[in-house]
């Protein structure tokens, strides 16, 4: 139980919060607009499916639909016009700032915060009102995502912009109480899934704010949402007492009676931001289970690594693609540390026995991942496919979690060292995975949160040597590009001379949220205060 002045608090704090929000309609765009949507999608309207997705009605989803029977039917009806004329794009209000461009990068980012704030306290078409301003991606990305926020959190932090922290932690508490988790981003579509789980990184890093006196009050505070982001990662673990059952939702019984996690989503559809590439993909794929197969897509998506050879059972082909199969190592070394952060929370409460059924808890997954994850002959570690019983034999750049969450024994820590410097470190930085295939998320594209998890996780084996030679390196490139075009960019190409990286389903975005908070992290030397 909670102090009651704390519940007292935190209860004042969410009715203010509902005040101020209006409610939503949580259907996807492609369920209310069926025929209409499918249309626009198919016939490539838009470049990007997202843009789509993103717009807002001018009138409701009904009255367009039968507007839309009516207009197809005359012979010169134009889809495009029909669109313009019902739909309109929302530019969330920002505040008026005179950017000035920057001599260098480190000062760019500085200068580049308040155009990515943005501010929505009434929803509008799929995009979901939240209490506090927040800052997003750029580009394409105009919403608070999960896991990009904890990566702009730490340039924020740099910048001493712990106000907008503190908001967009609110925002989390918010679209906690209202869904029961924190889904990818504040969008009507992607309420059935996730993102990598980084609220309790997040919680560590507001508590650390220089000069704040308690930082104990600051673990209270989010407790309650740590336990319901914990309810909702562990949804369906008593299904797995049966026999039927191997795994449900996120959840997966390992051989060894331990229960690990995997990505996942509530739906098994095309998703509607990219319907037209979902379709592609499972008509060509051989399996039969075509909802399958839009199932492991969308739980690639949820994984943040949309998409790599990880996730496919051919390294090259998407239409091989096996997401829910497979227990990943970064997942659960993320759930490692939020079932240590609830130990930690309890042990302020003075609740002993709970505290120790977390970090026995806890102390279970590390040994579960150490045992199943890793690879002794390779010297690192793998996703494991749970179908199979065997671990998957591409090796990616997740196998640097063990570290930065404090898993890998000293010896497994420095053969993941050699690896990465052996066939993961090149020019610019480290690269995704060892497979060239066009997918963004593999070689050669370098993106900012793994070069940080790689520096934090070295540097915590006292592997120091290699971290400052990795953040040198990814440092560099970002400053290359910046002189060359002003600009920070989503991924980053290590190996070529440009370092402009490239593939996925749709063209480079800059901004760019993470890069931004990453590098000045980096810069600033702010990775001396990485996770110990």
């Amino acid at each position: 139980m909670l102090p009651k002045k704390t519940t007292t608090i935190i209860k004042r704090t969410l009715a203010r919060t509902a005040q101020r929000i209006t409610p939503i309609d949580r259907k996807d765009p492609d369920e209310k607009l069926g025929q209409l949507f499918h249309e626009v999608q198919s016939h490539r309207v838009f470049a990007d499916g997202k843009t789509f997705v993103d717009l807002v009605p001018r009138k409701r989803a009904t009255r367009i639909l039968q507007e839309y029977r009516l207009a197809r039917r005359d012979p010169n009806f134009r889809l495009d016009e029909f669109v313009k004329l019902h739909f309109y794009e929302f530019e969330s209000p920002i505040k008026k700032v005179s950017f000035v461009q920057a001599d260098s990068a480190r000062q760019h980012v500085t200068n580049l915060w308040p155009l990515l704030i943005r501010r929505a306290h009434k929803s509008k078409g799929s995009l979901i009102a939240l209490p506090h301003d927040y800052v997003v991606p750029g580009g394409r990305f105009a919403e608070q995502f999960y896991w990009d926020t904890y990566f702009i959190m730490l340039g924020l932090a740099v910048d001493g912009k712990w106000k907008l922290i503190d908001g967009m932690m609110k925002n989390y508490v918010y679209m906690i109480q209202r869904f029961d988790f924190i889904p990818t981003a504040n969008r009507t579509y992607f309420l059935s899934r996730s993102q990598p789980p980084f609220f309790a990184a997040m919680v560590k890093l507001l508590a650390s704010k220089p000069g704040r006196r308690a930082p104990s009050l600051t673990y209270l505070e989010y407790f309650p949402s740590l336990l319901a982001e914990y309810k909702f990662w562990m949804k369906g673990q008593r299904k797995l007492s049966s026999i039927d059952f191997m795994a449900t939702n996120r959840v997966v019984a390992m051989p060894d009676g331990q229960v690990l996690n995997r990505y996942y989503d509530d739906k098994a559809t095309p998703r509607p931001e990219s319907r037209r590439e979902d379709i592609e993909t499972a008509r060509n794929s051989r399996s039969a289970n075509k909802a399958k197969v839009y199932l492991d897509l969308r739980a690639g998506a949820e994984s943040g690594w949309d998409f790599s050879s990880r996730w496919f059972n051919d390294p090259h082909d998407i239409e091989t693609i096996m997401t829910t199969d497979l227990v990943p190592v970064d997942l659960n070394c993320l759930l490692y540390e939020l079932e240590m952060t609830i130990a930690h929370c309890y042990g302020v409460l003075r609740q002993a026995p709970l505290k120790k059924r977390f970090i026995r808890l806890a102390e279970r997954r590390a040994e579960s991942i150490r045992q199943h994850c890793w690879n002794e002959t390779d010297g690192f570690f793998y996703d494991y496919n749970f179908r199979t019983g065997h671990q998957t034999s591409h090796a990616t750049l997740a196998g640097v979690f063990p570290l930065y969450s404090g898993i890998a024994t000293k010896k497994q820590a420095k053969h993941v060292a050699e690896k990465l410097e052996r066939e993961f470190l090149r020019d610019g930085g480290l690269r995704m995975t060892l497979v060239d295939n066009g997918q963004q998320w593999d070689a050669p594209n370098g993106w900012a949160p793994l070069q940080w998890v790689a520096v934090c996780g070295l540097k915590r084996y006292g592997l120091n040597e290699l971290a400052e030679e990795i953040r040198k390196r990814w440092l560099a490139s970002t400053e290359r590009v910046f002189a060359d075009q002003g600009k920070m960019i989503e991924k980053y190409d290590v190996d070529s001379e440009s370092r402009i990286g490239g593939g996925g389903e749709y063209p480079l975005q800059d901004g760019f949220g993470w890069t931004n908070g990453v590098y000045a992290a980096l810069y600033d030397r702010f990775d001396e205060r990485c996770p110990r």
